[in-house]
């Protein structure tokens, strides 16, 4: 099956102030696959992965150089809706983060500002969501709830839902499940897998043996640069760079 590339950057670097945090990154990523990012603290990968729907504008001081195409389009280019942007390109941060509304309220929040009000239409869309984020089963009686009420590995999937709410094409997850217990982390791992085939998931994580079982393709950055990108089973036990190496097999980091 070939690879459509779905997101590609030239030559990304990004800039704090002075301090560069991002050096010429060049990577393309495959549609309806699941990318992971890994290395140390502090290398890059959040930048890295805050870039794909800007949300690296939101700080102070930041200049971004080079392009990153979604679709063929540069989403750095001048008029470009932001807002349009985060909906195709949602973002799951790693402290869940539900709003202190209803489950309901929660999934049907972005799809109501997009204009959606037909009662129908939004109990369709918060099932939908709900059920593709695998929390239908578990909540299904309690959509009046609290978001706030339910266990931090439910919180997560919830937040997923709400991000699916609005039919994104790409998921950014910034680790995901590193707050989560080992049992919520599997939850949200097999549900990782099962959602590449509707859409295109970009993964930072700290946890390697969770970049080798949810990922296709996998990325190592360190200090700002992208030292090695391919499949994920060729990165862990066949890695082309040393430094990869010395990484994986926990030398450094």
């Amino acid at each position: 099956m070939n690879n459509v590339t779905k997101i590609e950057t030239h030559d990304l670097s990004l800039f704090y102030g002075q301090k560069q945090a991002l050096k010429k990154i060049s990577v393309a990523i495959p549609a309806f696959r699941v990318t992971a990012l890994i290395g140390p603290s502090g290398c890059g990968k959040s930048t890295f992965l805050r870039t794909l729907n800007r949300m690296n504008d939101l700080i102070d001081n930041v200049r971004t150089e080079g392009t990153v195409l979604i679709d063929d389009v540069n989403i750095y280019q001048n008029g470009i809706d932001k807002v349009e942007l985060r909906k195709k390109v949602g973002m799951i941060f790693q402290k869940s983060n539900p709003f202190p509304k209803s489950i309901y309220d929660n999934v049907a929040y972005g799809p109501r500002i997009n204009g959606i009000h037909d009662k129908k239409i939004l109990d369709e869309i918060v099932e939908q969501s709900l059920r593709r984020a695998a929390l239908w089963e578990e909540i299904k009686d309690d959509l009046r709830k609290s978001g706030l009420a339910l266990s931090g590995g439910q919180q997560q999937r919830l937040c997923i839902a709400r991000a699916l709410a609005v039919n994104p094409e790409v998921l950014l997850m910034d680790e995901p499940a590193s707050a989560l217990d080992p049992l919520a982390t599997s939850k949200v791992e097999e549900l990782i897998y099962e959602l590449k085939e509707k859409y295109t998931i970009v993964i930072v994580t700290h946890n390697m043996q969770q970049a080798a079982r949810v990922s296709d393709y996998t990325a190592f950055f360190y200090i700002g640069e992208l030292v090695e990108y391919g499949e994920t089973k060729q990165i862990f036990t066949t890695p082309g760079k040393k430094q990869t190496e010395d990484y994986i097999t926990g030398r450094f980091g």
